[in-house]
């Protein structure tokens, strides 16, 4: 009897034990839920938001159309004193309040159409201005000076970024503008040391300053931006991170670690991208069929972004080095005329999504709610200055111990001059995930003020200063002002001069394929930096 009472206890106690391991079991082995899938829309909603997008796209073309007509009076009355990118602007500006007035009298609302979106930045406009970078990049100068680029691109982002993070962080400590935590500011320090100095070098192509200083400034620029997305998405994956537990050292070393395998990762797949590429075109002969090959072109050109953003690395950087690989190598594996179409084609497009970001950011003055403090706004542009100051001057002193051509204080004063900012650190501002809502747009307000700042008062006056400083090169001082040319539109497709297109080794006249001696001699593309 006590057996069988044994027994049935033992029973059920295994039937419990079971049951609970089973349950336990059961819970931790359920698979986790797929990703939500976007519903497909329907009837009457597919159809309003087909008319969205329409509008959108409307919008948008009517924009690009506005600005094009715009660059080309520039051009026509000879206007050349006013960067291209400084006039986008401020027509994105006049739109924008334009625009507000008729919503204003409720005579349209195009309030949607209007709006900056960062996933169509980061997705559609920003990959064909930095491949076609890469891809008509003066590899020569370039190299040349790749030890000073890198010096300046990435540990002088970096000192930015901590100077501008840090003293963000200290003064909302100390109650001087509102308080951020270390995160944040290190985010908001990392996006707003991205340096677009478009202005700046058409200045400099204009006026035909020290090639040493044109390619240290334009190379920086470069990779200054996939390095400042890089750190900026390094403080994201920070903030989205439990850090609590963690040590400030033990923090440090895992964002450096996330910043190099970010960087070489991506490096090395561009690379890898653009060597395939080339062997993929040598051994492939598509030079019968220019559309396949100009196809393949386009394809080779995206791909290195889609998949370094579908493995959680930088897009940005992938497809720089992607571009730097293929117009060393790939290029010479195409046909002339695929040669020729794919130069053309990616300054068309690389200055249609210029234009459109310059004037989007232009337009974003009065697409969105804004929270504008002036203390914050005038300390973060004293940080900004100080940090690039921070950044060139000690770093170049460093850098004249190893360079026969030595960088002399003018030239340190016109890179330090020379940082403008542009729409990358708008776009990454409306990406970046703040909480509350207040924070998002302080940031947004303040990134918006900061590259209009530049843009606007330092882009403008930059020349005044080159002139002053008696910097620009003899030929181009003896010239009426009238004669310098600042757009690069016009030296786009123009046949002869020093930034004509029958002048790069690769590239043809508007008039159709006229010259192909360029091409057909296998010398690399020599395109002018800009």
């Amino acid at each position: 009897m006590a057996e069988e009472e044994f027994s049935n206890t033992t029973h059920e106690s295994l039937n419990v034990t079971l049951h609970t391991t089973l349950g336990v079991t059961t819970k931790l082995v359920l698979p986790t839920p797929a990703k939500p899938i976007l519903p497909v829309q329907t009837g009457e909603q597919a159809q309003q938001e087909e008319q969205s997008s329409g509008m959108t796209i409307f919008f948008t073309l009517l924009v690009l159309a506005i600005c094009i007509i715009l660059v080309h009076l520039l051009i026509r009355y000879r206007l050349h004193f006013l960067p291209e990118s400084v006039a986008v602007v401020s027509l994105g500006i006049l739109m924008g309040a334009v625009i507000k007035i008729i919503e204003f009298k409720k005579l349209a609302n195009w309030k949607e159409e209007e709006m900056f979106r960062p996933n169509m930045f980061f997705l559609l406009l920003l990959p064909p201005i930095i491949f076609e970078s890469g891809y008509s990049l003066h590899k020569g100068n370039f190299f040349q000076n790749i030890g000073s680029i890198t010096l300046f691109a990435v540990f002088g982002t970096a000192i930015s970024a901590f100077v501008v993070g840090g003293g963000i962080y200290f003064l909302g400590q100390a109650d001087v503008i509102s308080k951020l935590n270390m995160t944040d500011s290190f985010a908001f320090g990392s996006l707003i040391s991205a340096v677009d100095p478009v202005a700046t070098i058409a200045i400099f192509n204009a006026l035909h300053v020290d090639p040493v200083l044109n390619m240290l400034v334009f190379g920086e620029s470069i990779l200054n931006d996939a390095v400042s997305i890089v750190l900026t998405n390094t403080a994201e994956g920070l903030t989205r991170k439990n850090m609590s537990d963690v040590s400030g050292w033990q923090t440090f070393l895992q964002a450096l670690g996330y910043f190099l395998k970010m960087f070489f990762g991506s490096a090395a797949l561009g690379t890898l991208t653009g060597l395939i590429s080339a062997l993929v075109l040598k051994h492939i002969d598509l030079r019968k069929t220019p559309s396949l090959e100009f196809g393949m072109m386009i394809i080779f050109a995206y791909l290195p972004y889609g998949l370094a953003e579908g493995i959680s690395l930088s897009g940005i950087m992938a497809i720089l080095f992607s571009g730097i690989v293929m117009s060393h190598y790939t290029h010479h594996n195409l046909s002339p005329v695929t040669q020729i179409l794919m130069q053309q084609t990616l300054r068309t497009v690389a200055f249609l999504c210029e234009t459109c970001v310059f004037a989007f950011l232009g337009l974003s003055i009065f697409s969105f709610p804004h929270k504008f403090e002036i203390s914050f706004v005038i300390w973060c542009i004293v940080l900004v200055l100080f940090g690039r100051a921070v950044n060139i001057f000690p770093l170049s002193y460093l850098l004249n111990f190893f360079r026969d051509h030595k960088i002399t204080p003018k030239m340190m004063s016109i890179m330090w001059f020379s940082g403008l900012r542009g729409a990358i650190p708008y776009a990454l501002s409306l990406h970046l995930d703040l909480e509350p809502m207040e924070k998002r747009q302080l940031i947004g307000t303040t990134t918006i003020v900061i590259v209009l700042f530049t843009i606007l008062l330092l882009g403008g006056s930059t020349m005044p200063l080159i002139r002053l400083m008696d910097i620009e090169d003899a030929k181009a001082r003896r010239r009426s002002k009238k004669d310098v040319n600042l757009s690069k539109t016009e030296k786009m497709v123009s046949v002869t001069g020093r930034g004509g297109l029958l002048s790069q080794p690769g590239v043809a006249s508007e008039a159709g394929l006229e010259s192909t001696a360029g091409l057909e001699s296998g010398a690399p593309p020599q395109a002018q930096a800009h």
